[in-house]
């Protein structure tokens, strides 16, 4: 899985967002090793203080940890955590402008329920 880095967000938070969906995919395992700041710098060509900025992230968030001399790895308990956090991001996102919408359409919560199961049923 290869970050994409988006023009409009800072490098250093695309490197976070990359290493929380790798977590998420089970690419990185709980109580598993993420590549170093070194490897990621070399990889996606970064300056290493902007890797070093994004994992800082996650560490600070307490989705990595360090093991002195070994590296980084992904906290027990991480990917229902990232899972909990996108939950409500995804409220917040999408569910509560549905809703608002919704009401100012006069779609009864009945129909929009149905519309949503119709739209899970529905191959894109």
């Amino acid at each position: 899985m290869k970050p994409t880095f988006d023009s409009q967000k800072a490098l250093f938070l695309s490197i976070a967002e990359w290493l929380e969906d790798a977590i998420l995919a089970g690419i990185y395992e709980e109580e598993g090793q993420v590549p170093s700041i070194t490897e990621i710098s070399v990889q996606y060509n970064l300056n290493p203080a902007t890797a070093l900025k994004g994992v800082n992230i996650l560490v600070d968030s307490g989705l990595l940890y360090k093991k002195r001399g070994l590296g980084m790895f992904v906290s027990s308990g991480a990917r229902t955590k990232l899972l909990e956090q996108r939950h409500h991001v995804f409220f917040d996102d999408y569910i509560r402008p549905l809703v608002n919408e919704a009401k100012r359409l006069e779609i009864e919560d009945a129909r929009l329920k149905e519309m949503i199961e119709r739209g899970y049923r529905h191959d894109n």
